[in-house]
């Protein structure tokens, strides 16, 4: 099955990173595209097209899924043009981003370095998304059905994960970042059982796909690491604090 189109917003929905009153239409994926190469763009442009980058990692990992599950060409190629794009929005960004901080308020600086770290783990989790791809389209050989499983089990996690810091992005909802921080110990579980079944040596002298198995599953793991950098993020956008670093006691007088 092919991705879903990035710019199907559901409902209302405005740029997180904009102020109330620059809530405009988004652009097309296609527009956004050209504007970056062609070194375009507002300060609208840069929030708009960082927040667009979320949709796009989270098309990416729905791909995933069905690349494991069908071997699907249309899927192989729908990661490969998520990569492209935010690979495209990372540089778009950090090429504008400080001529574009230095004309705004600190609050409103604060969100535009918030959507410059945000679409660099983004586009990290675009290259570990691609680079699972690349193994399920290099292999010659089919997957034990209970592989492929717990990897499609990860891609959900992951994708879901996406979709819920999108979404906390969107409402600025401190739940969503609290429920993606929480998901991330659900790819870790599986991951970990992934590395359990293969490390040992009996499994890996009757699987020779264990080596690519496992990579696959460290790089859906790594990206759900990605993904909680972005929840705290968001966290971080909202509190004003890192949630790494919780306020220190004062001590009793």
């Amino acid at each position: 099955m092919p991705r879903k189109s990035a710019t199907s917003r559901r409902g209302n929905e405005e740029p997180v990173l904009a102020d109330a009153a620059d809530a405009t239409p988004a652009l097309s994926r296609e527009a956004s595209r050209k504007s970056a190469k062609k070194g375009t763009g507002s300060l609208d442009d840069l929030t708009r097209t960082g927040l667009r980058a979320f949709l796009i990692a989270r098309d990416a990992a729905f791909n995933v899924r069905d690349l494991l599950t069908q071997n699907s060409r249309m899927a192989f190629l729908a990661i490969k043009e998520c990569e492209q794009e935010l690979d495209v929005i990372e540089r778009y960004i950090d090429d504008r981003l400080p001529a574009a901080i230095t004309r705004v308020s600190e609050a409103r600086a604060r969100q535009l370095l918030t959507s410059l770290k945000c679409t660099t783990d983004l586009e990290r989790i675009g290259d570990l998304m691609m680079s699972v791809a690349m193994r399920v389209q290099s292999r010659t050989t089919k997957m034990a059905a209970s592989d492929v499983r717990q990897l499609v089990e990860m891609s959900a996690i992951l994708r879901e994960m996406l979709d819920l810091v999108y979404r906390g992005f969107v409402d600025l909802d401190l739940e969503c970042a609290r429920k993606v921080l929480q998901m991330d110990k659900d790819i870790d579980r599986v991951c970990h059982a992934v590395f359990q079944k293969h490390l040992t040596e009996h499994a890996s002298q009757n699987n020779p796909s264990s080596f690519d198995v496992i990579l696959m599953a460290q790089a859906l793991e790594r990206a759900g690491d990605h993904t909680t950098n972005l929840a705290e993020d968001l966290y971080s956008l909202i509190e004003g604090r890192s949630v790494r670093h919780p306020p220190k006691k004062r001590a009793a007088t």
